[in-house]
């Protein structure tokens, strides 16, 4: 197995932006990630939090079905996702596995070694040009 990942993506109004899923999930379609869990989190503009499954979205519908599907978004996950939303807003909350890193995860196991940990670089924080180096 490769990487794992717990994403929020996160969207400025209380729906989901179709075209931004369309190309997250094309990710997947590729074999780039596996659709390991997820959950459609909502501060409301009163700031009550919602939590919903993918199949009650048209546009979401049936994409966690099969042996690959593990329940990892627990409501303690929601809530701190939603603590990152402003009122009236939405998030995308995905467990991914990094399918292209598998390969490379399988042989360091297999050299006796193991992966102890990762950090994501925030895109600003990254230079135009990466050969200029970190900003």
């Amino acid at each position: 197995m490769g990487p794992v990942e717990f994403i929020v993506l996160a969207f400025p109004e209380e729906q989901l932006r179709v075209p931004a899923i369309e190309a997250v999930m094309g990710l997947r379609k590729a074999g780039v990630v596996r659709l390991i869990d997820g959950l459609v989190a909502t501060r409301t503009a009163s700031g009550e939090v919602l939590a919903a499954e993918f199949d009650e979205f048209v546009e979401l519908h049936g994409l966690l079905t099969g042996r690959d599907v593990a329940r990892l978004i627990g409501p303690e996950d929601v809530q701190e996702a939603a603590g990152l939303l402003e009122r009236g807003s939405c998030a995308l909350l995905l467990v991914v596995e990094h399918v292209w890193a598998e390969d490379a995860a399988v042989a360091v196991r297999a050299a006796g070694g193991r992966i102890v940990g990762s950090v994501r670089i925030p895109p600003d924080r990254i230079p135009a040009d990466p050969r200029a180096g970190v900003a």
